[in-house]
């Protein structure tokens, strides 16, 4: 497993709560983990939790799981357990590698981590950028990352975007499948029956889409016979590209929040 044996969390929400429990879950002893969080009301057995940083060990990875908005108030609190052998981890959307260089000057290497809560159970995709990590350390880093789902990295410039889709993706997601179990039920199914359903159905076509050789797109096309029920349904969603347009429009408005966060920390 990997050499990185003291992984403090600076903030332990719903976020920093799916990551430790993603580690947890793949194996990684929990005696490795330092929790600080004044909120949190407890922590798996075995990792140390902290309200402050007076007993908090150096980190060999540091991961910042505060609301953005905080950055400036913790920052200070905890940039003495970054050294030049910690590896910073922020899950912080909009805060960019600069503004992270600035905070934590000593760390030897500052990582932008984009995860989901499927980390939990080792299925979130994990958008990573950084300023210069070393090919050692990043190996590393995607041994660690491992337990909560599959690394890739991408240019910073693109992080507001993969912050919209991967990040709030699955919002739109849990709204698309919600939608789908209001619409049956508006049309005469029971409300629970219509939501299982509709849930079960989802979970289904993900599968079949994760195991299948072609695109989603194509397997929509082989689901619809010509004439059939399948495609009467998808003629109403690529009508004037409703559906295409209102997907863009959802990850634009999310993509530019996020570089209005960034703007904001920036200051």
């Amino acid at each position: 497993m990997t050499d990185m044996q003291s992984i403090v969390l600076v903030g332990c929400g719903n976020m920093g709560g799916a990551m430790l429990t993603g580690w947890l879950a793949g194996g990684l002893p929990p005696a490795a983990f330092t929790v600080i969080d004044p909120m949190l009301e407890a922590a798996p057995q075995g990792v140390a939790l902290l309200r402050d940083t007076e007993r908090a060990p150096l980190a060999d990875v540091l991961v910042l799981g505060v609301k953005p908005q905080l950055l400036h108030d913790v920052a200070p609190t905890v940039q003495h357990l970054a050294r030049p052998e910690t590896t910073l981890v922020s899950i912080l959307a909009g805060v960019e590698l600069d503004v992270l260089a600035r905070h934590f000057p000593d760390a030897g290497a500052r990582v932008r981590l984009m995860p989901n809560l499927a980390a939990a159970m080792g299925k979130s995709p994990l958008a990573l950028a950084s300023d210069g990590i070393s090919d050692a350390a990043k190996s590393t880093l995607e041994e660690l990352l491992a337990p909560l789902g599959v690394s890739q990295w991408v240019d910073e410039e693109q992080f507001h975007l993969v912050t919209a889709l991967a990040g709030s993706g699955p919002a739109f997601v849990y709204r698309f499948i919600d939608a789908l179990g209001e619409g049956a039920a508006a049309l005469g199914m029971a409300q629970d029956e219509a939501a299982r359903m509709a849930l079960a159905m989802v979970e289904g076509a993900v599968a079949l889409a994760s195991a299948a050789d072609v695109s989603a797109g194509e397997l929509a096309r082989r689901v619809a016979s010509p004439g059939g029920t399948t495609e009467a349904g998808l003629k109403v969603l690529d009508a004037n590209k409703a559906m295409a347009d209102l997907i863009e429009a959802t990850l634009r408005a999310a993509r530019d929040r996020s570089e209005e966060m960034a703007a904001a920390a920036r200051g």
